[in-house]
Parts: structure tokens; sequence; C-alpha cells
């Protein structure tokens, strides 16, 4: 105990006494402020308590004064493990404290005689406090390890401690902004008995397009899109398994590939590709009205354009989960329903489909969610069809700004997708899918029956057409001058966009460079974070036990079942004012991607974990190496396929993201997808395509260089061969000494 709380008594005093304490204006790696060290609120935490008067300050200095007995006191005693919590613990409470009393209660009577006008108007915290807070932090879990916590594993402990913190602050804390706002009244007060109402209000919940008298409310809107894409979307990605497993159809390589462009598809694109096949100048609206001599209409701004849009963007994730359902089901099972005479529809419809009805309900729900959250395809193509999520981002940024009403909506968006959840696990829990008990079987699932097949090919095959002609339209208007009014070939969107001058130097003249080397650099550093507090989290669920596991575990998922629009509001409400002021900077954006995508590698980390045995932590602990030795050498190591899943996940969201950052970007850290939005509002569709077709194409090479990067696990000795020589070469060693065949 000694020596950690020692190492973390001198990190604690590094950052209060050397660091910046409030930001730095300039940005703390600008270094501008060691020109002005001691100086204003550029000064660490020692300076400001001591020099400028300000003892609000000075609770975590004390704190870390007095555990130095503690660290210099010979032996070690469940005493001063106690004193060490308590000491650093009120540290740590009364510096968040002040930070937030400081800002949202300054007129609190037990703090406003302490308080100077310069008190009241301080920075949010920086540098120092954030080191300093960690440093307090892991002293209380190296105390609680003491104690026997954890197996008495500081390493474990600390983890923990962390994780738990960060989810505090990034998940739990900005959602209990939006909660609170949701009872603020246009005056700035807050009242209890006006939340009902407003929350229930017609605006939001009317029914009156089921009975035919008007328009529904954003929120019914948002369910009936939300339940015909779930549908949709799981039926097609269901014709498109069982084709994928249960059929001889020769392309199978090519509805693969149709599977991961949707996914690295940045927003608006497919909308964007919709508009110019049936939009008002469209090709396909041109091409009827020539024909037929139809009138030309805007059918494709409303439900159905979104419909059609989220169908597009969402069946390969659909795909992607059950095409291991549908693998996963034992072909025994199916053998013992032909043998009892069934044929091989009834085989399918009492045997083979029950047993994919967790992977059936896993993709609605993950259909419905992902329609909720959905901002860029409502937005392109909404027209006057209002969903909650294009509500919530008006009610921040339109002409009259409406944080609580804004807040309503994103309680109400949040309402239903937890609600989604607790139905999904309502339909699915309880009974028994167990499929693979070890027993040996044929291996050869049973053949669709011929109806089934015609059934799957008739819906599969020509949407995969569908998808194809789509994404070839996304390619050819990125080549033409104005589509629908001037088809001439032309490079001048992918020159405006990324041109580049070397007359004195490389100067990057293009209008899309700044937010694509800014999207880059936010991608690259959030996408290693999040797989590392993923696995870090998996490690936790997996290999520890600890009290209130369950409610740590739901807290790292909740982030998931969040939509992006909820979570780029509640962080725009939670972290644009001091002590946590971090609005208008890359920190922002890469936290957001972080605790966005960590559910991913969390899931990923314990599917591969659950493969590891045990005995491997034990074999190194026995000989000598402690938990975050095994976790770096023998754990690590075997995590390749999990940690590539994270890797890719994380880095394709970052830059595709669009719902959540929308409200977080700034002129000096613009992200790809805002800038995509701000073309399409200017109506500059062609440039807007060709940044996207860059995008795909980036995007496309992280992946296979994150593959080559992380290679493949070897888990088996011939794993680690090199592919064996030809037997013929080998057979002169194995014969007798002077010999030879």
């Amino acid at each position: 105990m000694r020596r950690t709380t020692g190492l973390w008594l001198i990190v604690g005093f590094f950052g209060y006494c050397l660091l910046p304490w409030y930001m730095v204006g300039d940005g703390f790696l600008s270094f501008s402020w060691l020109s002005e060290f001691g100086a204003g609120d550029t000064a660490p935490a020692a300076f400001l308590a001591t020099a400028q008067g300000r003892p609000w300050l000075a609770p975590a200095g004390l704190s870390l004064l007095a555990t130095i007995p503690i660290v210099l006191a010979n032996g070690a005693s469940t005493r001063r493990a106690w004193a060490l919590i308590a000491i650093a613990g009120t540290g740590l409470v009364m510096t968040m404290l002040q930070g937030f009393m400081i800002q949202h209660f300054p007129d609190f009577p037990f703090i406003a005689p302490f308080l100077s006008g310069a008190a009241q108007m301080q920075p949010g915290f920086g540098a120092g406090a954030a080191v300093t807070l960690i440093a307090l932090l892991f002293m209380i879990t190296t105390g609680v390890a003491y104690l026997g916590k954890g197996r008495a594993d500081a390493f474990v402990v600390g983890l923990i401690g962390l994780i738990v913190a960060l989810v505090g602050v990034f998940v739990f804390f900005p959602l209990s902004q939006v909660l609170v706002r949701a009872f603020e009244l246009p005056d700035g007060s807050y009242a209890l008995t006006e939340f009902v109402p407003r929350f229930f209000s017609s605006d939001i919940w009317s029914l009156k397009c089921l009975v035919g008298s008007g328009s529904c409310g954003p929120a019914v809107n948002s369910v009936l899109l939300a339940t015909m894409t779930g549908t949709g979307t799981t039926l097609l990605g269901l014709a498109f398994a069982l084709v994928f497993t249960r059929t001889f159809f020769p392309a199978k390589r090519l509805l693969r590939v149709l599977t991961v462009i949707p996914i690295i598809t940045p927003p608006f694109v497919i909308g964007l590709a919709l508009i110019l096949l049936f939009g008002r100048s469209g090709a396909v609206t041109e091409l009827v009205a020539d024909l037929f001599g139809a009138e030309k209409t805007r059918w494709i701004y409303g439900f159905w354009g979104i419909y059609l849009a989220q169908m597009l963007s969402f069946t390969p994730i659909a795909f992607l989960v059950l095409i291991g359902v549908v693998e996963g089901v034992s072909p025994s099972m199916e053998e013992a329903s032909q043998t009892l005479n069934a044929d091989r529809w009834q085989t399918f419809r009492d045997v083979s489909l029950p047993l994919m009805r967790p992977g059936l309900a896993n993709s609605f729900l993950l259909g419905f969610i992902e329609s909720l959250a959905d901002f860029g395809n409502p937005l392109v193509l909404g027209g006057n069809y209002n969903v909650l999520s294009t509500e919530i981002y008006f009610a921040i940024v339109g002409a009259v700004a409406d944080p609580a009403k804004a807040a309503i909506l994103a309680i109400a968006l949040l309402s239903l997708t937890l609600g989604a959840f607790a139905i999904q696990r309502r339909w699915v829990g309880g009974k028994s899918y167990t499929t693979v008990t070890g027993k040996a079987d044929s291996g050869q699932h049973a053949d669709l029956s011929p109806a089934v097949k015609a059934a799957c090919y008739g819906t599969a095959l020509p949407w995969a057409v569908f998808t194809a002609i789509v994404y070839g339209m996304i390619i050819f208007g990125s080549f033409v001058k104005l589509w629908g009014y001037d088809n001439s070939f032309t490079l001048d969107h992918y020159i405006r966009a990324f041109s580049v001058d070397f007359t004195n130097g490389i100067r990057w003249t293009g209008v899309a460079w700044d937010s694509y080397f800014t999207t880059l650099s936010i991608s690259t550093i959030a996408a290693p974070l999040t797989a590392l507090v993923g696995l870090s989290t998996a490690y936790l669920l997996v290999r520890q036990n600890f009290a209130g596991k369950n409610a740590f575990e739901f807290g790292t998922m909740l982030s998931f079942a969040i939509p992006g629009t909820v979570i780029g509001v509640s962080y725009i409400m939670a972290f644009n004012v001091p002590p946590i002021e971090l609005t208008g900077t890359g920190i922002i954006l890469i936290i957001v991607f972080v605790f966005r995508n960590m559910p991913v590698g969390v899931r990923g980390g314990i599917a591969a974990m659950s493969q590891i045995d045990r005995s491997l932590d034990e074999a190194s602990i026995t000989l000598g190496a402690n938990s975050f030795t095994t976790v770096r050498r023998v754990i690590a190591p075997l995590l390749g396929p999990a940690m590539l899943a994270a890797l890719t996940y994380s880095f394709v969201r970052a830059i595709t993201s669009v719902s959540a950052v929308i409200f977080l970007v700034s002129a000096q850290h613009n992200m790809a997808t805002s800038f995509i939005v701000g073309r399409v509002e200017n109506g500059e569709f062609g440039l807007a395509i060709a940044y996207s077709t860059v995008l795909i194409i980036t995007m496309l090479s992280a992946i296979l260089l994150l593959q080559l990067a992380i290679g493949r696990r070897r888990l088996r000795r011939r794993d680690r061969l090199q592919s064996p020589a030809p037997v013929r070469s080998r057979l002169p060693s194995l014969l007798p000494a002077g010999r030879t065949k």
C-alpha cells in the first residue's frame, strides 16, 4: 500500500503544484501557460490557493499533505487504509463540490461568504485538476484494495474505480442534466408539476394521423417509422442470411460486399442517392414521366423516403446479426423433425424459425433503435414528416432555442428505446434456445422448401440489385456537373473538395481538407481509447467478481440504448459550463465517441474472453506475475479479434456519426459529417457525394490496415508454424542415413 500510495501522491502533487488548474485558452498542449507560470488563471492550484486568495482550492492540497504520514509510517494496517480512504475521499468530494457549487449555487449560504467575484467567474477544470482528482481517486481504490476488496488487488480495484468514475461523469451526469432541464420553465425557474403535461403534450404524442384528421406528433411518427423499419430490415436480413447459408447461390461474395458498404457509408449519402433517383428531377422520375406521362411529384420527401433510406442503411446490420443465428441452428434438430415425417416447410416453421427467436428479436431491436436515433435520413428526406431526432435538433439550433423542449423530446426518445429493450427481454427471456450441445451431427442443414427458397430469392435478389443501383448512382453523381440538368463528366467536385497546390510547398487548398484531417485525427485517437475502455470493462465482467457487478454492467451498456441525438443534447447541457467545460474542443468529440461506441468493445471482449480458460490467468499469477502483467502478457495477445472489432467499429462510427456530433462540432473542430450537412443544405449534392466517396475509400483502407496490423489470433501450435513443405521434399530427412528414395 505504501509504494502505490506514494506513487499516486507524487502524481497528485505534480498536478496540484506544477500544472495549470483551470483550462488554458490556447490549449494545454500549446504550452503557452509555461511563459505565464504562476500568473492568472493559468497558475497551478498551489499558487491560486496561497498567492491569489482562492482558499476553496485548498482541500485537494491539504488532502495530499495529510496522506504523507500514511506513506511514511512503517507497516500497514486496516486503520491506515480507512484513514487513506477518508482523507483522499474528502479531498476528491470537496474539490468536485466547490466546482459545482460555485458555478451553479453561488448564493448558497455555506459557500457565498468564501467567494469573491473572481471565484464566481472561474473557468472549467484543466490538466492540473484532472491529474489531481485522478490521483485522489486511485488513493481511494488503493485503500479499498488493502481492506481485502477485489481479492486485495490494487490494479483490479483501481480499474473498477476508474471505469465507474468515467461512466458516472460521461454517461450518467449528462443524462441527469437532461432530466433536470426537462423541469425548467421559460423564466429559468423549475417546477415539477409542469413536466407531465408538457411530456404528454399532443404536440409530441398526437394520434390524429391514425384517424385521418391531421398529422401525428413526432413521437408517434418515430414509433411508426421505427416499427416498420425494424420489421422490414429483419425480414430482409433473414432472407439474405438464408440465401447465404442454405442455398447454393453462386454470387455470395457479392452479397458480402453489399453488406459491408452500407455500414461504412456516411450519413445523407443514401438519402442523396434516392433524391438523384426519385426526386422531382431524378432519373427514375424523368423516365416514368417521359414513358407514361406521369406527373412529377415529391413523394420521396416524407415517410416513404425516410423508410426506404433506412431500409437500405440498416438491412446489413440485420443480416450480420442473423447470419450467425441461422448458422447456429443445430442440424440434428432439423434431422429429428424430418425423421418424424415433417416436410421441409414444417421443419423450418416449427423447428428452425422458433430457435431463431433471439436473433430475430435482436435484429428487430437494432433496427428499431437505429431508426429512432437516425438523424441524417430524416433531415434530408423528412419533408413535413417530423420525427423526434430532427425535432430535438431544431429545438436546439432553431430560430428560438428551447433547451427545455429539447430535453423533454430527448426523454421521450430515451423512453422509447428503453421500452423497446424491456419488451425484447420479456419476449425472449425465460426460454431456452440452446442448440449446441457438444454431440456430433452431420453438419448439414436441412434444405429450404421450394416456397421458402423462392420467397428468399424473390426478396433478397431484387433488393441486392436495387442496392447496387443506388451505390452506382452515388459514384455516378460525384462525376457529373449537376445531376438531372447537366450530366456531363467532370472532376470539379473532387478538385474543389481535395485540391492541392504545389506552387510554394504543399498547400491543402480544397475546402474539405480541414474537416477531413480533423475527422481522421479524432477518429484515430478515439478508436484505441474505445477499445481500451471496452476491453478493460470486459475483463472486469468476465474475470472478476465484485459487489454491484450487475449494476456496473448496466451502466457500461446504457450508452448503447441512448440515441445519439440524446447524447449530443446531454453533452451540450452538461459540459457547456464549468467545472467540466468541454464544448468547442476536440476533447468532447473524442469522449462522446469513446462512450457512445464502448458497448461494442465490451460485448466483443466478453465473447472473446469467455473462450480463454481461466487456468492461463492462474498459471501466470502462480508464477509470480500480478494482474496487470497477466492482462498485458497473457490475455491481451489472445484478444486480437475482439480488439479488431472494437477498433474497426469505433473508427467507422466516429467517421460516420452525425446525430451526436452535430451539436458538438465547432469552427475549429468540424467533422466530415457536419461538413456534408452544410453542403446538403446549400444544395451542393455533387460535392457532398464526392466527399462521401472519399470517406468510404478511407474507411475501407483503414479496415484493411487494421486487419494487417492486428493479424489473426494464433491459439494452437499449428497456427504458429509456417505452412508445411511438400511431403516429397521432406522424405529424405525421414529415411535412415545414407539412403535416398
